[in-house]
């Protein structure tokens, strides 16, 4: 009975740890996905507001803000490409690292950039404008080049299996077209199509002959009346009767009678 408890007592604690475990899970994976919307909705507000300052605060302000723009945009991008990329072509996980070395100082100069917008000091800002976008066009150049270069691989192996494709069809379409083109000299003559002639017929007859077993027919075994009296009269005249020759087909042995059948009546001496 004890064992019997402790089975119970050690399943209930199995069933609880599990439904733990997967209780975990779910929360973890749930607020995974509540973080990812509202890092999305998070970029797309500051996006939104960014495009509204470059409109409506024409300037220093409002190049700073073009400037994050397109900071974001370009690194976004890039990111986006190498890492559906990557999937499918294993040699981009090179170009993913130096990627995220580049992406540090994106996120240093936007921090950067973001501070900038509430500086008081125009003038001061204005001075330091030129290397700040300097320093925006190197790290965007940089990203769209591995972006571009991770697209033109993508593209270069889809253009090179679609040119190994089309070879093996026209490979295919030809040999499906090498009935139009072959000789009709010296083609193997089809079973059905066997030409008449008169050296056919003969061919034809020789053949059936030859083919046909010789069966010895029953009239040229069997001795005619003419030899059979003959091999008689030599029998009663000489000293040793001959034995008559066995023909090659055995007769056919009496026919029966039957008791309807009317008696023939014994012919008469007299």
């Amino acid at each position: 009975m004890e064992a019997v408890i402790a089975v119970v007592a050690l399943l209930f604690v199995l069933f609880l740890v599990i439904g733990a475990y997967a209780a975990v899970k779910a929360i973890g994976a749930a607020k995974r996905a509540a973080d990812r919307t509202i890092t999305q909705a998070r970029r797309t507000v500051e996006d939104t507001t960014l495009r509204a300052k470059t409109f409506a605060q024409p300037g220093v302000v409002g190049e700073l803000a073009q400037l994050r723009l397109k900071l974001r945009t370009s690194m976004r991008a890039t990111q986006d490409a190498l890492r559906a990329g990557v999937a499918e072509d294993p040699s981009l996980h090179e170009s993913l690292a130096l990627f995220e070395r580049l992406s540090a100082h994106g996120h240093e100069l936007d921090d950067d950039l973001k501070r900038l917008e509430s500086e008081p000091d125009r003038v001061a800002l204005s001075q330091r404008l030129p290397a700040l976008r300097e320093r925006t066009e190197q790290i965007t150049k940089a990203a769209d080049s591995l972006r571009w270069a991770a697209r033109d691989r993508a593209h270069k192996f889809a253009d090179d299996d679609l040119d190994l494709l089309r070879s093996q069809i026209d490979m295919e379409a030809g040999a499906l077209r090498h009935w139009a083109t072959e000789p009709t000299e010296g083609r193997p003559a089809d079973s059905w199509s066997i030409p008449s002639g008169p050296s056919t017929q003969s061919n034809q007859s020789a053949q059936s002959a030859a083919s046909t077993p010789s069966t010895p027919s029953p009239s040229a075994d069997r001795p005619s009346p003419a030899t059979a009296e003959g091999a008689q009269g030599g029998a009663s005249g000489g000293s040793a009767p001959r034995e008559p020759e066995r023909p090659a087909i055995t007769p056919p042995g009496p026919q029966p009678t039957y008791p309807w059948e009317k008696k023939a009546k014994p012919e008469s001496t007299a």
